[in-house]
């Protein structure tokens, strides 16, 4: 009957007033990641362009409201969460592994929504282009009329990119309550100003959002504009997180680019909080590249540069690692194209509850003769050692 429940929703959204839907947070890796659909008009009848994401390949399929539905479900039985959006409505949909469906219905806030059902269009910004977006104004992306800075396009390509990751874990996050999020590292706060944006102005959400970062000038400036843009939930604090005692909770972490261990102390304390979700961009992981030893490998370790990438690389793996080991489904994605900037990976963990065992990492570390220093934060966590 859920599943039933989950169809009739789709037959009743399936027309004129359909906006977008994506489908995410597949049960099992290596197939289609994600589902975007949205609407279009051929010859003067409605159709729907179904756009399947393969590793970096994309695939486009257009099917009438019939068709789409069945695809939905199908997709819906491999998938585990969707968002919808119609002109007046914004729907968050989660399927468990008992095939258990939730779904969740929130007004849509301030004017009705326009559908764009043109075929040939530009790829779908949450931020919108042409519309001018005062913190954009301010940190030089955007111009006063609402035009992106050609020089600037890439950043505010990569801050689009950034808020398709919130988008995809809105499920995740309460919507009864305020939540509380905590983004370390938080420089010139591109993306913490866009968070709050997002998910304040943009869906309606209670939130309360603290930025840190090390910088006194930087933190000066991020809170004489959030001041000036009356955002009054979103802060800025000089610091760091290792020391910071200001919450005993957090619903999620943001650490983007934070340097070598600096990332390992954010995900520790992320853990400590017991943050449902965790979004991690880490740079410059230098520990490992010093500790690395295997007589195997040591023919491609001689090479200085593949030695640095490889202990870079096994790092962010060891680090998921240590979260699923802490009840997390950890995930590492591609953030922004390589050809703009050489950090491109996302270390995504969303609390499961479901601690794995860490006897084959265990095993790795032992052949790799390395000692990271996140497995050691997680230790003093939690008083243990983390075996099962």
């Amino acid at each position: 009957m859920a599943m039933e429940n989950l169809r009739q929703l789709f037959k009743d959204n399936l027309n004129t007033d359909f906006i977008t839907a994506v489908l995410s947070n597949p049960r099992q890796k290596g197939h289609v990641s994600k589902v975007r659909v949205r609407p279009l008009m051929k010859g003067g009848m409605l159709f729907f362009q179904l756009e399947e994401q393969k590793g970096t390949q994309a695939f486009h399929r257009n099917l009438n409201a019939e068709e789409t539905c069945e695809e939905l479900m199908q997709y819906m039985e491999e998938m585990k969460q969707m968002q919808m959006e119609t002109r007046r409505f914004f729907f968050s949909i989660l399927v468990s592994k008992k095939g258990k469906v939730t779904i969740k219905k929130k007004a849509q806030t301030g004017t009705v929504k326009e559908v764009d059902f043109s075929h040939d269009r530009k790829k779908r910004y949450i931020l919108k282009e042409g519309t001018k977006i005062p913190f954009l104004v301010d940190l030089g992306v955007m111009t006063e009329e609402g035009k992106i800075i050609k020089s600037r396009f890439d950043k505010f390509r990569q801050i689009n990119r950034f808020l398709e990751f919130i988008e995809d874990v809105l499920p995740q996050l309460p919507g009864d309550r305020e939540i509380t999020i905590l983004d370390f590292g938080c420089g010139k706060s591109y993306l913490t100003f866009a968070i709050y944006y997002y998910l304040h102005e943009l869906k309606g959400y209670d939130i309360r959002i603290i930025g840190m970062d090390l910088k006194a000038d930087v933190i000066r400036r991020c809170n004489e504009l959030s001041k000036k843009y009356g955002y009054q939930k979103l802060k800025f604090l000089e610091g760091n997180i290792a020391d910071y005692t200001g919450v005993n909770a957090v619903d999620m972490v943001v650490t983007l680019h934070a340097c070598d261990t600096a990332t390992d102390f954010a995900l520790a304390k992320a853990v400590e909080w017991n943050a449902k979700v965790i979004l991690s961009v880490p740079c410059c992981q230098h520990e490992l590249n010093g500790q690395i030893q295997n007589d195997i490998l040591k023919p491609v370790l001689k090479y200085g540069l593949i030695k640095e990438r490889m202990a870079a690389l096994i790092t962010d793996a060891l680090r998921a690692e240590y979260l699923e080991g802490q009840g997390y489904e950890t995930q590492i994605l591609e953030f922004i194209d390589m050809e703009h900037t050489p950090k491109n990976i996302l270390i995504r963990g969303i609390k499961n509850g479901q601690r794995q065992s860490m006897e084959a990492v265990e095993r790795c570390e032992e052949a790799l003769h390395v000692s990271p220093t996140l497995k050691h934060l997680l230790e003093t966590v939690h008083g243990v050692e983390m075996k099962e």
